[in-house]
Parts: structure tokens; C-alpha cells; sequence
């Protein structure tokens, strides 16, 4: 926020291990309007998925809000103010069709002073967040970092970093900043001698750095819990501790996977404890691995993946990024992605989760929207969703439904209410101000930005990026699939076709989008919850399942297997509800928007050929 009002400082109190930070009580807020009684619990982690109080498998699908975080021209806050937090959130729902955030801090901003935490930035830290919760989106933080730190570049330098606080780069004695001929500015992150230190130094605890970044984590986490009504509280879902993680540089015989066990974990058990102390105990720590342990070119690939970390259980979720760095390159990736371009990257991460007895999230992913590269993001981005939503491609994904995987929580890089907007001076340079694009390290990633009228536009594809998806499954999700049919200019990707031998459901869905679930009931009596998306209004949905086939479904009461509500938050967002009376049951709902009145005869034609599809192949 521009001009914030003078810093407030307060002490740290240590009391039989407790960390507690000063304050008023938590504000009293209502539920989000719209709620439904089953909405509204916190998430756990359980049998390796997100669940939420009724038992339900909850998918979390979202954005990144915002890399603003990394700028200072608003004092590293996500947003300028709480209206323009409001502005942003009820988009993000309404047009981004999210239901999570992955919410940046910054630790230069917490602690400006080494021992002393800023309590007017976390107070405006959880007025902004308190925006998105009252919306009823959830919320994971994340103490971010890229290049350690914005101190460790000069004002005239081609690249700048966020993150740790200047007295954290004055503690070492780093050598001038010079990432050579980089084209890329994340090739500073092994090409830089002063990221490389200054980064190993945190790692190892030099000059206690690692120590104050606990204590200012366990204050900021400390100040949420306790300035956050129970109910908002309840809708934060867990905490990032550290954005990409690497090492700087190994030490003698050291390994990125021994860096992982000896360095990064430990780090991580010390993170979780402060968590602990912080009231933070039901609510686990997404972790990410070594940032290169998933990278898809071969040079940059290192082992990793916390493979030594054990069963990480429910205080830990398996936290990673991906980016296509072959298509980023414009080198190495000729052409665009095409259909399963990313079903074994992605089936990666599912496997490293489950080995590892825990949920997964992918909690960046994303492709420049402008530059030499930018013709390949329609693309890129329907495989990366593609890929969330199952570990199969479109093209057998009729034939093979049970290899369909679970489906991915994933938050979009990124939501930036400011793109195009901005007005940051570089590295604190008056004669280098950006104002294009996210206004860092050339970076345009942004899902959306503002018209001419103020109004929030999105920059991609509707279709791509307001989704059908299992928010919230009551029992086990078995599979699932969507083909969003979004366009690549003015042509439209079909990538999942309704096959041949499903002549009726071909019919009913046309050139429409679908979604098709399969699920196996629980014993809870909640519904299984589908996101739609603005593009599925009521009337010209069609829902066909074992549960009722209908078109247009009816208002949500307890009585009606097939129903429509509001999503919480009062933003005009919507879902699909099916409720089931048993347990134990296999169930089936497509849900199309490509019927206009079809008949009787159809419907009841498509619901014997899914019932005869589904029984074959579960």
C-alpha cells in the first residue's frame, strides 16, 4: 500500500516455547454469504488428499496473487489496498474461476529490522487476506524468494531479486552481483556468485539467518491466527515455507539429494514446529523439493524430491512448480504443446506424493503471454490443465478411464491486478521505472489485467482458464476428465474427443464443452461439488448421471440428486451439486453445455450408453 502509515515495531515474547505477538482480538466475521451448511470446514490432509470436514475430497484450483508481492512500489504487499483486494478476489472467482490463492509475503517486509516484526504490514497483510476468505476462496501464504533478495542488485543491474530483508544481505560479505550473458534472468539462481552465497549462507544457518526467518514465520503466523475470526481462520489451508528452494552451491561431496535430507528437511521439521507453536498444529506445511528435482531439460535436472524425507503424513504437503523451460527457450521446443504433452511430468509429482503418503499441489505453472514465445501459451496451458486433471491424455482417456489419476490441486502463475500498470522503480533506480507487463525481470505472466474502464478483463481464453472441476468429492474420486475445447487463435482445440462408440453421448455433447466424474460414494452426507463455470449457465446445462439425467438443473435443496447453488462468497460464482444415498457405490455425471433441449430419448439413450461405459471399465 502506497505511503503505509508509520511502521510499528514489536517484541518477540518467548514463553515456554511459545511465540506470541501483541495485538486486539480476532475480528468477529460471518460465513461467506451463500454458504451451504456443509461449506466452510478446514482441510485436512488424509489417505493423500485434501479433505474437508464432511470427508469430501477437496481439489483446490486457483492463482498465484500476486507477484505485486515481489515489487516494492506498494511495501511488498500483494495489493495496494483492501478495495483493490476486493476487486481482485471477486474477479478470481467470478471470471478466474478459483477457489484458492496461493498468498505471497515478503520477509524484507515482516522483519525491516532484524528482531523486530512489523505488525502495520501484517496487519495489512490480513486485512487483504481476510478479502479473499470472505469470498470464500481458500488461502495458502507463501514467504516468497527468487534470487534470495532485491539488496543484492545494483541500481543499474539488468536483474532484481524479493525477498530476504537488507540487514539479511549487509550479514554477509557477498561479492558484486554478475550473472554474465543471461538471457534468462532465473539463470542467476547457478550463475550468480552473489544469489549462490548469499543462498548457501541461509542454508547453513551463517550469521543466524535461518534462525530469524523461523522466529519472523512463527510471528507472522502467530498474528494471522490471532487477528482472523475462527471462520476465516478455518479457510486458511495450510503454509509455503520457502518459494524454489536451492541450494546456491553444494558443499565437498554433497549432492542435491544429500542437500535435500541434510539441509532443506531439517529446515522444513523446524518450519513445521514453529507451526506448531504458532496454532498452526491441523494445518500442514507445503513443501517444495530442490527447485530443479522436476525440471525438463536434461542439463538442468537435479535428484531430488525430498526422496529421504520418509512418509511425510498430514503435516506435509508435497509442494512443486512446473514450468515448460523447453518452450520457454523458443530453442528447444519447436511448435506448440499438443495433447498429453505433460501426463508424464505431472504423473510425476502424483507418484512422488503418494510414495511419499501425502496430497499434492502444483502450485505454479504458467507461459509468458508476450514475447517470441507467446504464440505457444494456448497450447501450454490446455496440457498443463489437461494434465492436472488427469495423469492421461485425451486420446486414451475413454479407453483407460482408471489410469485417470487423482486430479491435481494447482494454482496459476499469476493474478495481477496492476499488469501494465505498474510503477516500480527498478532496484530503486528513478531512471529505470517499469510500468509494462508484471514490471519484473521482463516477466509477463499475468492471467488478467484492467480495461480502459477500470473493469477486470482476462487475458487468455476464458474457456481455458474458468473450468469444470471436482472441487469437493463426496467418497473417492476414481476419474476425471474436461475438454474445455478453448481456442489457439481462432482455431479450437479438441483434444478429447467423445469416441465413436458412444454415439448418443457424442450427439448430446456436440461441439460443447464436458466433464465427466466417476466417483465411489463415502459415508458422509454431503454432495459431491462441481465447479461451473460461467460458460455452463443453468438453463443450458445438462447433467446425465446414475443419479437423474436433467437439463437445466434445479435449485440446491437436500431432495435433489441433480442441483445447482451459489459458491460462498456472494460473487455469482455457481456449482453443481449431486447427492448420493448410499456408500460404496460407483456413480458417474457428465456435464455438458453443447445440448440445446434435448429430448427425452436422448438423454435416456446417453444414460444407458455411460452406465454400459462406466460398468465395463470400473
Amino acid at each position: 500500500m502506497p505511503n503505509i502509515r508509520a511502521r510499528l515495531l514489536v517484541v518477540l515474547v518467548i514463553l515456554s516455547g511459545f511465540l506470541t505477538v501483541a495485538g486486539a482480538p480476532p475480528a468477529t466475521a460471518a460465513t461467506p454469504s451463500d454458504s451451504l451448511w456443509f461449506d466452510g470446514s478446514p482441510l485436512t490432509v488424509q489417505n493423500g488428499r485434501f479433505t474437508d470436514g464432511q470427508g469430501r475430497e477437496i481439489v483446490l484450483r486457483g492463482y498465484n496473487v500476486s507477484g505485486e508481492t515481489k515489487l516494492e512500489e506498494n511495501s511488498g504487499l500483494p495489493l495496494a489496498s483492501v478495495a483493490d483486494a476486493r476487486t481482485s478476489a471477486t474477479a478470481l472467482r467470478a471470471l478466474g474461476g478459483g477457489d484458492a490463492v496461493r498468498f505471497l509475503l515478503s520477509w524484507a517486509h515482516a522483519e525491516p529490522v532484524r528482531g523486530q516484526v512489523d505488525t502495520a504490514y501484517l496487519a495489512a497483510v490480513t486485512e487483504q487476506m481476510r478479502v479473499f476468505l470472505d469470498e470464500g476462496i481458500r488461502v495458502f501464504p507463501d514467504f516468497h524468494q527468487d534470487l534470495y533478495a532485491r539488496h543484492l542488485f545494483n541500481t543499474g543491474s539488468w536483474y532484481t531479486g524479493d525477498g530476504a530483508p537488507k540487514w539479511a544481505v549487509d550479514a554477509g560479505s557477498y561479492p558484486a552481483e554478475s550473472c554474465g550473458i543471461c538471457l534468462f534472468w532465473g539463470q542467476n539462481i547457478t550463475q550468480n556468485a552473489a544469489v549462490q552465497q548469499a543462498q548457501y549462507d541461509f542454508w547453513h544457518n551463517n550469521h543466524g539467518l535461518q534462525d530469524a526467518f523461523l522466529t519472523t514465520a512463527q510471528a507472522t503466523m502467530a498474528y494471522l491466527q490471532q487477528h482472523l475470526s475462527g471462520a476465516e481462520f478455518a479457510g486458511v489451508t495450510g503454509f509455503d515455507p520457502y518459494n524454489e528452494p536451492y541450494a546456491g552451491s553444494y558443499d565437498s561431496g554433497q549432492t542435491s539429494r544429500t542437500w535435500e535430507r541434510d539441509l532443506l528437511w531439517p529446515f522444513y521439521v523446524k518450519f513445521r514446529a514453529r507451526m506448531d507453536a504458532a496454532g498452526w498444529q491441523d494445518k500442514p506445511a507445503f513443501v517444495e523439493p530442490n527447485l530443479f528435482w522436476n525440471a525438463n531439460i536434461s542439463t538442468q535436472k537435479q535428484e531430488g524430491g525430498l526422496l529421504d524425507a520418509g512418509t511425510l503424513g498430514p503435516g506435509y504437503v508435497f509442494n512443486t512448480h512446473f514450468y515448460d523451460q523447453k518452450a520457454i527457450s523458443g530453442i528447444l521446443m519447436w511448435g506448440k504443446a499438443a495433447d498429453g504433452q505433460y501426463a508424464s511430468d505431472f504423473a510425476t509429482v502424483r507418484d512422488r506424493a503418494a510414495s511419499a503418503g501425502t496430497a499434492a499441489v502444483v502450485s505454479e505453472f504458467g507461459h509468458p503471454l508476450s514475447g517470441t514465445v507467446s504464440d505457444k501459451a494456448p497450447t501450454v496451458l490446455k496440457a498443463m490443465y489437461q494434465a492436472l486433471d488427469s495423469r492421461l491424455p485425451g486420446a486414451s482417456w475413454w479407453s483407460n478411464p482408471v489410469a485417470s489419476g487423482p486430479v491435481l490441486s494447482g494454482t496459476q502463475w499469476q493474478w495481477d491486478i496492476y499488469h501494465g500498470r505498474h510503477h516500480e522503480l527498478m532496484n530503486g533506480n528513478p531512471d529505470k521505472v517499469l510500468t509494462t507487463g508484471d514490471a519484473w525481470n521482463d516477466e509477463d505472466l499475468s492471467a488478467m489485467d484492467l480495461d480502459g474502464s477500470g473493469q477486470v478483463t482476462l487475458r487468455q481464453d476464458a474457456r481455458l482458464l474458468d473450468r469444470l472441476y471436482p472441487s469437493a468429492t463426496a467418497g473417492t474420486l476414481l476419474a476425471f476428465t474436461y475438454e474445455d475445447r478453448s481456442r489457439d487463435g481462432s482455431t479450437t482445440l479438441t483434444w478429447n474427443p467423445v469416441p465413436s462408440s458412444l454415439p448418443n453421448v457424442a450427439r448430446l455433447v456436440g461441439s460443447g464443452q464436458y466433464g465427466l466424474l466417476v466417483w465411489r460414494s463415502g459415508d458422509g452426507t454431503a454432495p459431491t461439488e462441481l465447479h461451473l463455470p460461467a460458460s455452463f449457465p443453468t438453463a443450458s446445462t445438462t447433467v446425465v448421471s446414475d443419479l437423474g439425467t436433467v437439463c437445466g438443473p434445479p435449485a440446491y435443496t437436500t431432495s435433489a440428486p441433480v442441483a445447482v447453488a451459489p459458491e460462498p462468497g456472494g460473487t455469482g460464482s455457481r456449482r453443481l451439486l449431486l447427492t448420493d444415498p448410499d456408500s460404496g457405490t460407483l456413480h458417474y455425471a457428465l456435464v455438458t453445455n453443447g445440448a440445446t433441449a434435448p429430448s427425452a430419448d436422448l438423454l435416456s439413450a446417453a444414460r444407458s450408453e455411460l452406465a454400459a461405459w462406466a460398468a465395463a471399465h470400473f
